[in-house]
């Protein structure tokens, strides 16, 4: 089963490069979803207050992601902790998922992964394609807080992840968002229409 890679920093279009492949039948992983389910596991839980303090805990007892990431976006430090409790937890539902869906005979699975750092010391090691979508900075962040995330959070966040480079070093194929939504979905429709050929 090919594992096809969407990377790109916050409100780049990731999840608008994924629903073109989804709605052409192939499933997909979101480590965001799969990470946020992590979150509510008792262990994880427990780890987190004792690491950041039990204030991150919203009026549910569950862990308030808002809180937690101004905390443990607040420094590579903080953001290094936040990942050694995490990450182990996150790979391991995410190749229960994956053996899963090969299982059910799939031949290829889309991951959106808003985290990569590079193909070597991530997830995305024995990615078959990793597809990058770039956008210009101020777009991201208008984008961002159009779907309801504060500018400083947004800021915090891009600037703890990889840049544009360094995504464009690590992929084998880069789809540029800076127009329209239409725009997007032509671009990844005219590269899946040729790649699903040799599946």
């Amino acid at each position: 089963m090919k594992k096809l890679f969407v990377i790109g920093g916050m409100g780049a279009g990731k999840s608008t490069a994924r629903k073109v492949l989804t709605e052409d039948g192939v499933p997909a992983i979101d480590l965001d979803k799969v990470g946020h389910d992590v979150l509510r596991w008792d262990t994880v839980k427990d780890e987190l207050v004792e690491t950041f303090g039990a204030d991150i805990l919203g009026d549910d007892g569950q862990i308030s992601r808002p809180a937690l990431a101004a905390k443990a976006f607040a420094s590579p430090a903080e953001t290094r902790k936040l990942n050694r409790i995490t990450l182990p937890r996150i790979e391991g539902a995410f190749t229960d998922q994956v053996d899963e869906l090969e299982r059910q005979g799939h031949k290829a699975v889309v991951v959106e992964y808003s985290v990569f750092k590079n193909r070597q010391t991530s997830l995305a090691y024995d990615a078959d394609v990793v597809i990058a979508v770039l956008a210009p900075i101020d777009l991201r962040i208008q984008r961002a807080v159009a779907s309801g995330w504060e500018e400083g959070d947004v800021r915090r966040r891009i600037a703890q992840q990889i840049t544009d480079a360094d995504r464009i070093e690590a992929a084998d194929v880069v789809f540029n968002n800076d127009g329209t939504p239409d725009e997007m979905r032509n671009q990844v429709l005219v590269w899946w229409n040729d790649y699903k050929k040799t599946l």
